[in-house]
């Protein structure tokens, strides 16, 4: 009789869920539909039962055994039978001791008895294919094991509980509203005085605003998932590097008092209240002929770019020069909403900056004189950036094409409904733009597109 060959998806897959690394115990995960079977086949418990003879959701102490009946490790299993697994699947996990060569002993075991190494992702593919979770919450999962702040977190776990999918099914049944009128029509096609072309006109119109909201968050998304980045920019020996290593607590960058120390720019993780805070150490801002430092120059110029927050120093010892000046009052009046002005050395201040800017701050890196207000400065700018944030959805690159590939169909679509309308072309424009909202969601796209995602993942997800 022949071996039933299994589909890929319904294989056996294993492979560790945990960090590698030092720490008392690891997580193993085995899932496909021989997962309880092999299990069993590898397994000894301490109760004298067969693990396939158990009940579903029972966690039980046993052995990994090998071919040759000995022990691997002392174990804890966990049986699920599915669907009620994160897969849908037969699932087992194992909590064994968090060492190597026991990990990949106990793989080898599931390995030789069936099972085959999971690939990136393919925990949770297999949680969408099997409808558990939608491809926006697939993405999500990722998202929350990657997330660097607390905002990201909760932001990511939002998303997990279905807040973007809830929004994209409430956009599809409003496109589906507006579908159902067009199609209405053709049964009215005689009758002039029956017109949906208004009612189409407001759905859409409404819905290219709440497309307009969300696409432009796009960009502090990043903040949400990356932290804040300040960049600490301004004139050559203006004590930027000094003040780099105060807020940092540590001395990472070079402090020296010869101008052009710092070429290039330099950063360090903080981790604060709950966000990671990058900081941004950049060359001196002057006119040079060196090439090297012209690159770096113009890397701080990119970096202010770049900034979440940008703390303009100034050189409280001197004044600026008039080349310097003109490059302050640039960066000024290109980046106000996110800069806050310092001005260093205090405690030996001989210039004045009020034509610059009247909310310089006056602070000092050698005695730390108003360090810890500039903090409580940097703190309020951030609480604010992520304030102004208004939506909770984390949305990435495929999201936010999609998002916009339906933005232009929809604009695409509003004229055609304001006279004259053919509701046969109106359909099957809404057709389409309802097409970009299903592949949202993972309805309609392709395997390619699928294993493309997934394999951004972790293996052991």
């Amino acid at each position: 009789m022949e071996k039933n060959i299994l589909h890929t998806d319904q294989e056996t897959i294993i492979a560790q869920c945990t960090p590698t690394g030092s720490g008392a115990i690891a997580l193993l995960r085995m899932s496909g539909q021989d997962a309880a079977l092999i299990a069993t086949k590898i397994s000894k418990l301490t109760s004298g039962k067969k693990l396939v003879d158990c009940n579903t959701h029972t966690i039980h102490l046993g052995w990994i055994t090998d071919e040759h009946n000995t022990h691997i490790d002392q174990v804890l299993f966990l049986l699920m039978r599915g669907p009620k697994t994160f897969t849908g699947q037969d699932t087992v996990e194992i909590s064994c001791h968090n060492n190597p060569f026991i990990i990949q002993n106990i793989i080898n075991c599931a390995i030789n008895n069936g099972a085959r190494v999971a690939q990136k992702g393919e925990f949770t593919k297999r949680a969408f294919l099997n409808n558990k979770v939608d491809l926006v919450q697939a993405e999500a999962i990722n998202e929350l094991i990657h997330a660097q702040t607390q905002v990201s977190l909760k932001s990511s776990l939002a998303q997990l509980e279905g807040s973007l999918s809830s929004w994209v099914q409430n956009v599809e049944k409003d496109l589906l509203h507006a579908l159902s009128f067009s199609e209405a029509s053709f049964e009215f096609i005689e009758d002039e005085e029956i017109e949906f072309g208004e009612q189409i006109k407001e759905i859409i119109d409404k819905n290219l605003i709440l497309i307009s909201k969300l696409k432009n968050t796009f960009n502090q998304q990043k903040q949400i998932r990356e932290g804040i980045r300040i960049a600490i920019i301004g004139a050559v020996n203006a004590g930027k590097s000094s003040l780099f290593n105060t807020l940092l607590q540590q001395k990472r960058a070079i402090v020296t008092n010869i101008a052009g120390t710092t070429r290039d720019a330099i950063e360090a993780v903080i981790i604060k209240n709950g966000n990671n805070i990058t900081l941004v150490d950049t060359a001196g801002l002057r006119e040079t002929d060196n090439q090297i430092e012209q690159e770096g120059i113009q890397r701080s110029f990119d970096e202010a770019h770049k900034a979440d927050i940008i703390l303009l120093v100034f050189d409280a010892s001197r004044d600026l020069t008039l080349q310097e000046e003109k490059v302050y009052k640039k960066l000024l009046s290109q980046y106000e909403q996110k800069i806050i002005c310092v001005s260093n050395k205090c405690d030996i201040k001989t210039n004045k900056l009020k034509n610059l800017n009247n909310n310089t701050l006056e602070v000092s890196s050698l005695s730390n004189k108003n360090i810890n207000i500039l903090e409580q400065k940097i703190d309020t700018k951030t609480k604010k950036l992520f304030s102004d944030i208004s939506s909770p959805f984390l949305l990435n690159k495929r999201q936010y094409n999609l998002l916009v590939g339906l933005e232009n169909k929809l604009k695409a679509l509003s004229p055609l409904v304001v006279k004259n309308i053919d509701y046969e072309i109106v359909a099957y424009h809404l057709k389409d733009a309802i097409a970009y909202l299903t592949e949202f969601t993972g309805k309609t796209i392709s395997e390619q597109s699928i294993d493309l995602i997934f394999k951004e993942f972790c293996i052991g997800k």
